[in-house]
């Protein structure tokens, strides 16, 4: 059994890994539980995102996967039976076999109750990785509900044109937990603090924002963001689809980005109340939808490189390596600065954006590997290489 912990991204790599582990260890695995406690607190089932049949169908030759324990194992749990414990982060397939494997013999079923980022990223046999993808892009199908509303955002999208999915990752938690406040006033800062401390499992408390933004840290702001869509020559006539939630300031913070490209849309603008309503209060659902939409865009740019940001850029690269603007946000804040100091002009300031992002756009790479520090590391699933099509006809070698 496994409780996947954090957002629909986030959860969607863990269920990958999960089935990919119980694969290997060839023990039975119950549907994932979704997490319901985080930030979001978003109540949905598996079988709310995605097509749970589907799910369970297409990896038989592979895996089996009950929807529920079997009567008898259910009541054993259900008297306190169970052992429960998080799996190290980073783990090689040998850990599972070699610690998590005895502890299933013993107890008949185990639970982990944390699932992120629990398989190593690299290191793996080329089974494993392909296995992985197996999942990650044929196995986790969305609800028909959701892919149905998918594709009819993406249809309203091409009626009028070629589309923009911009990653806006501006949202009031996003601020909070990374300290992020460049341009906001000083009571925003105060509220953006004090939500920081109500939430325990947010282990960074003094943060400092100037230099955390100095080295790349922080989201851009939707004003700096309107500075880079510009500088990258990005048509003011592109319908640019906002893929986030609510964002922090509202209209007023949006006014720059607005006004450089008026053509802005958001699902809420697209749908109307009643293909909405059912997705209310469901956030895990509303990024199902942003998360198809992004898959079908012209170009994808995230403004930080959280979950969403990661899947999206290796599924894109799995569809022929569709263009992905990936920010070197370190680079940028520098040279937004050096602008807005009146160090640079309009035109060097463009000319260094654009050189910068030449090789930045999801073209076929190899992975970083830093050996014994994989948070730094490039992600398994942001570049999944073993798994990708070259564009000359030849899989990546590994």
């Amino acid at each position: 059994m496994v409780s996947c912990n954090g957002g629909l991204n986030q959860m969607r790599a863990a269920i990958c890994d999960m089935v990919t582990i119980a694969r290997y260890l060839n023990v039975t695995l119950i549907v994932p539980e979704l997490d319901k406690t985080s930030f979001w607190a978003d109540p949905s089932e598996f079988q709310d995102i995605f097509d749970v049949n589907h799910f369970i169908t297409s990896l038989r030759d592979e895996v089996r996967i009950l929807k529920e324990l079997p009567p008898r194992l259910k009541r054993r749990v259900e008297m306190g039976f169970v052992y429960s414990m998080p799996p190290i982060s980073w783990s090689d397939i040998s850990y599972y076999h070699n610690q998590i494997l005895p502890l299933i013999q013993r107890y008949k079923v185990i639970h982990l109750n944390r699932t992120d980022a629990r398989l190593a990223n690299n290191g793996q046999s080329l089974d494993v990785q392909k296995l992985r993808c197996r999942v990650n892009f044929n196995a986790l199908r969305f609800t028909p509900q959701i892919e149905e509303l998918g594709k009819r955002v993406i249809k309203l999208l091409r009626q009028n044109g070629p589309f923009i999915v911009l990653h806006l990752r501006y949202e009031m938690d996003m601020l909070a937990f990374s300290g992020c406040t460049q341009g906001c006033n000083n009571d925003e800062v105060e509220e953006l603090t004090r939500m920081r401390y109500a939430y325990p499992w947010w282990k960074e408390k003094i943060i400092n924002s100037d230099l955390k933004r100095k080295d790349g840290l922080c989201p851009l702001t939707p004003e700096e963001t309107a500075l880079i869509l510009r500088a990258l020559d990005i048509d003011k006539n592109y319908q640019i689809y906002i893929a986030a939630g609510e964002i922090y300031g509202g209209d007023k913070r949006m006014a720059s980005l607005a006004a450089a490209y008026p053509k802005l849309v958001r699902k809420e603008t697209l749908l109307g109340p009643s293909d909405l309503g059912f997705f209310q209060n469901h956030s895990s659902q509303m990024a199902a939808l942003d998360y198809l939409v992004s898959l079908e865009s012209d170009i994808f740019i995230p403004t930080y490189d959280g979950n969403m940001a990661k899947v999206v850029q290796g599924h894109r690269r799995y569809l022929g390596f569709k263009q992905t603007i990936l920010l070197d946000r370190r680079l940028l804040v520098d040279l937004i600065d050096q602008y807005n100091n009146g160090s640079l002009s309009w035109i060097q300031f463009s000319d260094a954006v654009k050189e910068t992002h030449e090789r930045r756009r999801g073209q076929p790479s190899k992975r970083l590997v830093i050996p014994d520090r994989p948070k730094e590391e490039d992600y398994f699933y942001a570049n999944p290489e073993e798994c990708l099509q070259q564009p000359d006809g030849q899989l990546s070698s590994t």
